[in-house]
């Protein structure tokens, strides 16, 4: 009686915070990891990503509906949830939430297999138990791949920290004299701090609907128009 050698299933090894792999192999691990446990590659290095608390789900569902407020006014954006974005060869991280222009519009990340692949335009973190990191490693991660535009909340203490990408370096954007944060990368998208710590969504909307009203949102979708038109 002859015996068949069948080929065995590869086995993957587990991710581990503080490994140091390369994009693609993180990838594959992570494919095959089990529910529940949830890790980032930022610069090359693994990092295991804590759970969320109440107060921290609570910002950032407050922080997707303003995003999803001015993508319903503003054509040819896209805002995400929790996407797993590839930024590079050592850089595979998912943002709380992400603002990116389309590619018919201009945008720079596409779309592959389901994954965002290449720089949003905007980035949101919220931070509590992961304060350290998102202001560290991945702050500089965003700004090595090109996010034009990292906006960090923190929780305990409440914070606000919105980051400009000028000449390939960030520089922290203060909010101007009335309180208010206004994007430069998309007119018209304005926060409200005050209002967003208070939970004040009448007041975080009011605050965001008279960017949306003002003439640089205007020429801003009319610009965006004219990019899809010539695709």
């Amino acid at each position: 009686m002859s015996t068949i050698d069948r080929p065995q299933p590869r086995v993957l090894p587990s991710l581990e915070a503080g490994q140091r792999l390369d994009q693609r192999t993180f990838h594959e691990q992570y494919a095959v990891m089990p529910e529940g446990k949830w890790f980032e590659l930022i610069g090359g290095v693994v990092y295991w990503v804590p759970p969320t608390f109440e107060d921290e789900g609570c910002l950032k569902a407050t922080l997707g509906g303003w995003t999803a407020h001015y993508q319903r006014f503003t054509p040819g954006v896209r805002g995400v949830h929790n996407v797993s974005t590839i930024l590079g060869d050592d850089s595979e991280v998912q943002p709380d939430i992400q603002l990116r222009l389309l590619e018919k519009t201009g945008g720079r990340a596409r779309v592959e297999g389901g994954y965002v692949v290449g720089p949003p335009e905007l980035v949101v973190e919220v931070g509590q138990s992961s304060r350290s990191h998102d202001l560290g490693p991945k702050k500089a991660d965003y700004e090595k791949a090109g996010v034009l535009e990292y906006l960090f909340v923190g929780i305990e203490p409440a914070e606000v920290r919105w980051f400009v990408r000028r000449e390939g370096r960030y520089e922290e954007m203060p909010p101007d004299d009335d309180g208010i944060y206004r994007s430069e990368v998309f007119p018209g998208l304005w926060l409200d701090p005050e209002a967003l710590f208070s939970e004040n969504l009448n007041g975080l909307i009011a605050a965001l609907e008279r960017g949306l009203a003002t003439p640089e949102h205007a020429r801003f979708i009319e610009e965006l128009a004219a990019r899809a038109g010539r695709r």
